[in-house]
């Protein structure tokens, strides 16, 4: 792993205590026969919080997206519901609302997939048969997708209006300005905080913990009931979430100074074309 470069000359004493930090903590809990043996429980669940984390993350990605494209649309009614949508679901604990879909919005959806199949000759589901593994993705979605379109819509709306214009003045269609000038400008300024909200979906993954599903936090939970040691498991616990937190964001530190970089690359390469 890179350090990260020093900020206004100064140089990051704070990487250095990290990784001393976490080279001591494993060396710790690599050396000692319970921690050890904690951490490969609790490193089966890992598996499930990346499920979780990557597939709550990219369908929340895409209908954000779309919602950022509809409170922009032409047409009020679309409008109007994207903004409904993104309010009511941001004013709304993601604990809550996990709950809610979990016993409520689910449930709703398998009686009505139910009614419509009698009408349609199919086979009715019961309840089981919607995991609540997937109950918690959708929750996760429902969640997220709400923080990701205004983020989406910031970027859109960073670009600058000018060559929107320029683009409707050379016959592009609305679906080629968006594609051509529109989404590769905004791309760039939304990265760092879509980075940001990823970070924080792999920390709200734990949420899903409470419905029972086998996450990292979930078996930190078993584990300390069945060995009565909370202090080791729950340290495992917060060292395995701090380990995937802190490289995501050296890593989208790292991409972010690339960006910059190429950015004023590029504008070097236009002034000089220019002179």
């Amino acid at each position: 792993m890179d350090a990260p470069a020093p900020e206004d000359g100064e140089f990051p004493w704070w990487f250095v205590a990290v990784l001393a930090l976490g080279a001591y903590a494993f060396w710790y809990v690599l050396s000692d026969s319970q921690h050890r043996q904690i951490l490969v429980t609790l490193l089966k669940g890992v598996k499930i919080t990346v499920l979780v984390t990557l597939v709550s993350f990219a369908l929340a990605s895409c209908l954000g997206l779309f919602l950022a494209l509809g409170s922009s649309s032409r047409w009020r009614f679309v409008r109007q519901f994207a903004r409904f949508y993104v309010e009511i679901v941001r004013g709304v604990p993601i604990l809550v609302l996990l709950l809610y879909v979990a016993f409520v919005l689910a449930p709703a959806l398998v009686e009505t997939f139910n009614w419509i199949g009698a009408r349609l000759g199919l086979d009715p589901i019961r309840q089981r048969d919607f995991p609540l593994l997937w109950r918690a993705v959708l929750a996760l979605v429902i969640a997220y997708s709400a923080f990701i379109s205004e983020v989406f819509r910031a970027g859109f709306a960073s670009v600058p209006a000018g060559q929107v214009e320029a683009g409707q003045a050379l016959g592009l269609s609305g679906w080629n300005r968006f594609r051509f000038i529109v989404f590769p400008q905004a791309i760039r300024t939304v990265l760092p905080p879509l980075g940001n909200d990823f970070v924080a979906l792999v920390k709200d993954s734990s949420l899903v913990s409470v419905l029972g599903v086998l996450d990292v936090t979930q078996l930190g939970k078993i584990t300390a009931a069945g060995n009565f040691r909370y202090f080791e498991t729950y340290n495992v616990v917060a060292l395995i979430y701090l380990t995937v937190t802190i490289s995501l964001s050296l890593a989208l530190r790292r991409l972010e100074r690339g960006l910059r970089k190429r950015d004023g690359s590029v504008r070097r390469g236009r002034s000089r074309r220019q002179s």
